[in-house]
């Protein structure tokens, strides 16, 4: 992209911005932060995703791994893929991106359409799945225990709709999806006839130290969806000034896990 004299003035005028307008324009694909891995660290929660994805897959004949992103957390259970292994993603630019990692490895991707808090329709036939698979996307309950077989595993984890209230606070923002908690996740499971295993949620501390690491977050996951530089130019300096105080800009950040069954008939 050429720029304006105007443009290369602000530069030299103010780095600090121009780093800040580069992260914003920086590319994001599938659902890869690594760009930002050391300038920003999160706390893992008490449990592991990947060895309960990981227990639900062995002895599986068949599974899917619902809203796979860019399948960059799928492939790394590669070694325990049942005989049919699919995947699901909705948004358009992942589909790709996804199909190029997972194929190659024998995985499916499935495009299909899905929606906010509730997934819609899945797209396999009833009880024909040993296992689903779900990190951070939305699903329907009922939809998991229709396609499940019997004695078939359900593993998600999701973060929790109350997320970073401190960060969005500083946007102005309040959380989008409050109802996102355990309790009404544990409920519907339940509704849909699935025995619960395990349910836990979880607080922990999101760290940021470089506000140009928070400009690439907000804008790469959505979590400000009117995000600009030039929009948010005075948070942004605020919390420049409040990092360059206290070393890190620290907000609190939620997850929970839900493991389930369906019973044998």
């Amino acid at each position: 992209m050429l720029l304006g004299h105007e443009d290369r003035n602000d530069q030299v005028a103010d780095p600090k911005l121009a780093a800040w307008r580069a992260e914003e324009q920086h590319p994001f694909s599938g659902w890869d932060l690594s760009h930002i891995y050391d300038r920003w660290t999160e706390e893992h929660p008490p449990w592991s995703y990947a060895d309960l994805a990981r227990e639900a897959l062995r002895g599986a004949r068949s599974a899917v791994d619902l809203g796979t992103g860019g399948g960059e957390r799928l492939s790394a259970l590669a070694d325990v893929f049942p005989e049919r292994m699919f995947a699901t993603e909705a948004y358009d630019p992942n589909v790709e991106i996804a199909r190029a990692r997972l194929a190659p490895l024998g995985v499916t991707v499935v495009q299909y359409t899905s929606a906010d808090v509730v997934g819609g329709a899945l797209p396999f036939a009833d009880g024909s799945l040993d296992a689903v698979l779900d990190r951070h996307e939305s699903y329907d309950a009922r939809e998991v225990a229709r396609v499940l077989a019997p004695g078939g595993r359900f593993v998600t984890q999701q973060v929790d709709g109350r997320d970073k209230p401190d960060l969005l606070e500083r946007f102005g923002l309040t959380p989008a999806l409050p109802e996102v908690t355990l309790g009404p996740f544990v409920a519907a499971a339940e509704r849909a006839e699935l025995i619960i295993d395990r349910a836990e949620e979880w607080w922990g501390e999101s760290a940021f130290t470089d506000v140009g690491a928070l400009v690439y977050y907000v804008k790469a996951t959505r979590t400000v969806p009117d995000f600009s530089v030039a929009r948010y130019e005075p948070v942004l300096r605020a919390l420049d000034a409040e990092l360059s105080a206290s070393g890190a800009l620290r907000f609190r950040c939620g997850q929970f896990v839900l493991v389930a069954r369906k019973p044998r008939a």
